[in-house]
Formats: C-alpha cells, structure tokens, sequence
C-alpha cells in the first residue's frame, strides 16, 4: 500500500534529521494536507510577512503613505548579515523600499525600521482581523536577537552545543516569543492570493515583492521548473528552519504552504534540513493536484 501523503512528509522530514509540520491549501478549491497544521511554532522571520500585511493595510488606510521616506541611523540599527543591516554608513528610503529589503534579503534593520513605523500592536490587529487565531507578535528583531544573546550568555555560539542550553533560548519557545500555526500562515497567504489582506492593488505589491526573494535552497528547491512560480518568506533561527509560500502552475493551480522545522543539530550549515522544505512543499502540492 502507497503510504499516505502525511507519512511520507514526516519520513522525509526524518531522513533530513528534523522534525517539522506542514499545511498545504488548494487556495481555490480548499483542499488541504494536514501534517501538524495546528502545532504552535517559532516564526522568526516569517513574522516579516505578518508585518508586510500590516503595513499594506495602513498604506490603504492613509494611515501611512508608502512613498514616505525613512532614515536609517548606523547608531541603533538592528544587527543582521544582509541589506541595511549589513551596510556601514546612514541611508535614506521610502516605506515600501524597506519592505523589499524586508522581505527579498530578509533585512532585520528594515523591518525594525517598519515595525517602528506600524507598531507591534497594529500587526497583531491585522493579523487578528484576518482570523489567524493563533499568531502573535510580542517583540520586534533587535528585541528577538537581543533575548537570544541574552539567554545564549557570555560563551557566545559555544553554548549551543549542549542540549541545556538550547533548553533556555526563549526565541526557540512559541511560548515566549513571535509564534503562529502552519494553518495560520497558509490562511494568510491565501488572504494575499485572494485580495482579502488588503485591496487587489496592494496585495499585488505583497505578491510581487514576494516573488522577488533571492533564495531559492528551502521551499523553491522543490519545484525546480521554469514555468512554477514559488513565492515566500524564510526564517530561521539556531535549530529552526522555516518558510512559507504560494507555488503557482502554468495551469493556473495555486498552493499556500506553509513549513517549519527543527533539528537535532545547532550546525549553521545543513543543507539537507533547508532541502527538506523543498521536498515536504512538494510532496504536498502534487498530492493536492492528483486530487
């Protein structure tokens, strides 16, 4: 008997050395594959698309204008290896700018820039108004990095190394830091696809911007084919590997999947962990379209 779609993510989750969960939805038709869609996880990153919405919402609203410009101050500026985070001298740009860094590079410094900007608060709203129960917003990126280097202490990435201590890490806890659902992040995601996040011209903007992220090793390197368009947003943090996105087929088929994973080793560098999003997102896609 051809094992179920559920046992063959999770047994391609084990052979990567991680565990995970997974929702998939035909965003057209509602059809789904349920593989811990409700477990409470880390965002890391991935909070940079609630916060996305959030400041799309606002831009419909007048409550900010898109084209406003920003300053961005090298004193204070919120640690990161890409994008502004990444840059030496001051730099000035508008709203909608920091939201391509955001989201393209996953830029930590633009996306404390917008949350500045938005608030924490009104992220938690957006997200609320859409019916994602389960998805909260409680710090912005400095505050995330700093109660990591808080509860790593003085032994710096050393301490990862023994179990203990990647115990005390509240950033790895969905308890204690920004957290969600799979389901909540595929409903999301299908808020953006359908124009319900916002009116049909920002969520356009949304959908663009996502399409234009640059890595391709997670949830991408699973549809491998010129003519599948994958959309998403990455995050990560030591032992968490996550993205969520929308394949697109040339026959018009639309996928939000969502996917976040955890593994055994605090390695940096684990290219079978980041594959396994890849293969998870398609093993649920293609047993969505035989149906």
């Amino acid at each position: 008997m051809t094992p179920s779609p559920v046992r063959r993510i999770h047994a391609a989750f084990a052979e990567a050395g991680v565990t995970g969960s997974l929702h998939a939805v035909d965003i057209d038709s509602g059809a789904q594959i349920d593989a811990g869609a409700d477990r409470p996880v880390v965002t890391a990153s991935v909070h940079k698309l609630c916060l996305l919405v959030a400041l799309y919402r606002q831009g419909a609203d007048a409550v900010v204008n898109l084209t406003e410009r920003v300053e961005c101050a090298v004193a204070g500026r919120t640690a990161g290896p890409t994008g502004l985070a990444a840059l030496l001298d001051p730099v000035s740009l508008s709203l909608r700018d920091a939201a391509h860094l955001m989201m393209t590079v996953s830029d930590n410094a633009a996306a404390d820039l917008l949350m500045a900007r938005v608030g924490t608060d009104a992220v938690n709203r957006a997200t609320a108004s859409l019916g994602l129960e389960h998805t909260l917003a409680l710090h912005d990126f400095a505050g995330m990095l700093a109660m990591l280097r808080e509860d790593i202490g003085p032994d710096g990435p050393a301490a990862l190394l023994t179990p203990h201590a990647l115990a005390r890490l509240r950033a790895l806890d969905p308890a204690r830091t920004n957290r969600t659902t799979p389901r909540d992040m595929t409903r999301l995601l299908t808020a953006v696809w359908t124009d319900e996040a916002a009116p049909a011209e920002h969520c356009a903007a949304m959908r663009r911007v996502m399409g234009l992220q640059v890595w391709p090793h997670r949830l991408a390197s699973g549809f491998p084919f010129d003519d599948v368009r994958v959309a998403g947003k990455t995050g990560s943090l030591p032992t968490v590997r996550n993205e969520v996105g929308v394949v697109e087929y040339p026959d018009g088929g639309r996928y939000a999947v969502a996917v976040f994973t955890r593994s055994a080793s605090t390695a940096a560098n684990l290219p079978d962990a980041d594959a396994a999003i890849g293969t998870a997102a398609r093993m649920a896609v293609d047993a969505l379209r035989a149906r």
